[in-house]
């Protein structure tokens, strides 16, 4: 019985997800390090398992490629008046393939580009009310026309999921 419990919250919690095999809706090239070259900025909202929002954010971001690293300034401004920042830096490994580091995140981050889509895997002690809390993501990133990514991250502990991030950036 044990093992059948485990098996149906492995299969709910990984359905519904992309896949970078997806069929691709786009003939454009997510290159990261060109597109978060600069200035970008986002907004979003966190939505709990039950699709209650919970919380919204502005993110303004700056980012620098200097030909190995990507590094990503992230100043978040949350509508119930927080603010926190996260500094990623993250390293291209080959014609696809990202590594990337940063204050909370539990060993490496890895992540592959593939035409339009990029998807980003990591786990991250988040701040909480009374400290912090270990979380996974699985975010996927569409490159939509003009300057402008999609973002939509599922967000889980213990391999349940906790809620979904959705994020627009947008270069100004």
């Amino acid at each position: 019985m044990r093992k059948l419990t485990a098996l149906a919250l492995f299969v709910l919690a990984s359905c519904g997800r992309p896949d970078l095999a997806d069929e691709k809706l786009s003939g454009r090239e997510l290159n990261l390090e060109q597109f978060f070259q600069g200035r970008t900025v986002a907004h979003g909202q966190f939505q709990d398992r039950f699709g209650t929002v919970r919380r919204r954010f502005r993110v303004d971001i700056a980012g620098d490629w200097d030909g190995e690293r990507l590094k990503l300034v992230e100043d978040f401004t949350y509508s119930d008046g927080g603010t926190e920042q996260r500094i990623w830096t993250l390293v291209k490994q080959g014609e696809n393939r990202w590594q990337g580091t940063a204050a909370g995140v539990q060993g490496t981050a890895e992540g592959e580009e593939r035409g339009d889509t990029f998807n980003w895997r990591y786990t991250i002690d988040l701040p909480v009310e009374d400290g912090t809390m270990r979380v996974s993501f699985d975010d996927w990133m569409w490159l939509l026309e003009d300057g402008r990514l999609l973002n939509k991250a599922y967000m889980s502990r213990f391999g349940v999921t906790l809620g979904e991030v959705t994020i627009f950036f947008e270069k100004p």
